[in-house]
């Protein structure tokens, strides 16, 4: 399952909310998160990870995830995003 956002905080992504975003793809033993932009593939399990794609205002994140808790995952992430400013459901 995937879904892509906007990013639309003006200051991108930075620690605190890829802080929270971890941390809710933490909670999902049964799901892999992954996060894709620019050409680039990581884990929404690592901050680093996250905060090494570098994402600024106006540029497109893909949220990607597997597994048995995929849905449920997909949707607490895309809260994440949402609730935090981060981003929109860019469908």
């Amino acid at each position: 399952m995937e879904k892509m956002f906007k990013i639309t905080d003006e200051d991108g992504i930075h620690a605190r909310p890829a802080t929270a975003l971890v941390n809710t793809a933490n909670k999902f033993k049964g799901a892999e998160s992954f996060a894709e932009a620019g050409g680039k593939k990581v884990t929404l399990k690592s901050i680093l990870g996250v905060l090494s794609l570098g994402l600024e205002q106006g540029d497109s994140l893909k949220l990607i995830v597997e597994g048995e808790e995929a849905a449920e995952a997909l949707q607490a992430l895309t809260e994440v995003m949402v609730n935090e400013g981060l981003g929109e459901v860019n469908a």
